[in-house]
């Protein structure tokens, strides 16, 4: 019998030694499925997402491994690790992989690994093919029940080529045409047109990697230093309009204060014209007053204004 102690001896390695050889495609989705998730889930501190890790499921055998290329653990702490040991993790096992499928893994990853995942009560298991050269159709999902995978329906979505909800991770994975379908070709000449994205079915919004999700942040910002420049022009462009409305009964009033200066003045000026000896046409003259205007002042004796 294995005691405790020989168990704690037992090495389990980290990688194959064998050198990765991804192609484009499968490395660029790999990558973006492990980025979406991991954004997805930050703010939950028991979901650990990873990506071509070794998860070892049986103690004391380090040939009881496989390693997904995607994989979403519930109720494993969020920490990084080197490898994954379900007896570690109070034998929690991935409840959802992801497998990038290519020439090279094509007969695993459709017949050898979901049996292994089944076995190990994964309970959904989805392929994609970037290419679109092994898989038809190019996305597959399926969902455990009572110990075997069943095709997961697909659903129509306004915008998607394909969609197919997941329930343990609450998303839907869509195909959508590649914005680079007509720019990027593959070996063998074929043109990429589909790509895979996750969604969010209650925003209807597309998951973003990092690299997107910084960009996102950044225009988020730009927008926001835009709104708040835009905000202070329209409070310094109110105020420059207060200040003028402002001047403007400022001159308003200065205006009618310099009229009542002058009718005034007028008024006072009739009679002492008068008294010293001027016409009443000089007067009207001097004045810029009609003989009306001199006769009225002069009969009110000063007091009356002019009409």
């Amino acid at each position: 019998m294995t005691t405790d102690q020989q168990l704690d001896l037992i090495e389990y390695p980290e990688s194959d030694g064998k050198p990765m050889t991804e192609s484009d495609p499968t490395r660029d989705y790999l990558v973006y499925c492990v980025e979406a998730l991991d954004l997805y889930f930050q703010s939950r501190e028991n979901v650990y997402v990873s990506g071509n890790l070794f998860v070892y499921y049986r103690q004391g055998d380090p040939k009881a491994v496989v390693s997904p290329d995607v994989f979403v653990v519930f109720g494993a702490s969020k920490r990084k690790r080197r490898s994954y040991q379900a007896w570690k993790e109070n034998n929690k096992l991935p409840d959802f992989v992801m497998e990038i499928t290519s020439k090279t893994t094509r007969i695993e990853d459709e017949r050898d690994k979901p049996s292994l995942y089944a076995q190990l009560g994964v309970q959904e298991y989805f392929q994609y093919d970037p290419t679109g050269d092994y898989l038809q159709p190019q996305l597959k999902g399926f969902r455990l029940l009572e110990g075997q995978y069943q095709p997961i329906p697909a659903e129509t979505r306004p915008n998607a080529l394909l969609c197919i909800p997941s329930q343990v991770l609450g998303l839907e994975l869509w195909l959508i045409e590649s914005a680079f379908s007509l720019l990027f070709n593959f070996d063998n000449g074929h043109a990429i047109q589909r790509e895979l994205r996750f969604f969010d079915p209650n925003t209807g919004e597309k998951l973003p990697n990092y690299k997107e999700a910084r960009q996102a942040r950044a225009l988020a910002e730009l927008a926001k230093e835009q709104a708040e420049l835009a905000k202070e022009e329209a409070e310094q462009a109110r105020d420059q309009a207060e200040q003028a409305r402002d001047q403007a009964e400022q001159a308003r009033d200065q205006a009618e204060q310099a009229k009542d200066q002058a009718e005034q003045a007028r008024r006072l000026a009739v009679p002492r014209l008068l008294a010293l000896g001027l016409t009443v046409e000089q007067v009207a003259d001097a004045l810029q007053l009609s003989m009306q205007q001199i006769e009225a002042l002069r009969q009110d004796g000063g007091d009356a204004s002019s009409t």
